[in-house]
């Protein structure tokens, strides 16, 4: 099966470690790309690289100030992922619920051993 490009969607853009640095920095609010390259301590052109494919995807956008680019996260284009991973959230959340059940009979249990000595 052939791999999707990486712009094709917030997933596959994301997947990039680096990528997802940069949106942890755009996190705190909106930032040239100096700022970014200071902070991840990656060349220029590789910053640039991944802000190109994150702004195609929409995760990231930017404006003009003077002869400064901004740029600024979209969470919006993240929210499939959100989606996505609350699903899973849900599963997740039930799972650990029923071992909190276990636990407490485990415990009860353990109590109750003890007290017949």
């Amino acid at each position: 099966m052939a791999r999707a490009a990486t712009t094709a969607d917030a997933f596959n853009a994301v997947a990039e470690p680096r990528r997802r640095q940069i949106l942890d920095v755009l996190a705190s609010g909106e930032r040239p790309v100096n700022d970014l390259v200071l902070q991840l301590g990656l060349a220029q052109p590789q910053v640039s690289k991944h802000l190109r494919v994150l702004r195609e995807v929409g995760a990231v956008d930017v404006r003009e100030s003077g002869r400064q680019r901004l740029y600024r996260l979209n969470g919006n284009a993240l929210k499939p992922i959100h989606d996505w991973v609350k699903e899973y959230e849900r599963t997740w959340s039930e799972r650990f619920d029923q071992l909190d059940v276990v636990l407490e009979d485990l415990k009860k249990k353990e109590e109750d051993d003890g007290n017949d000595d």
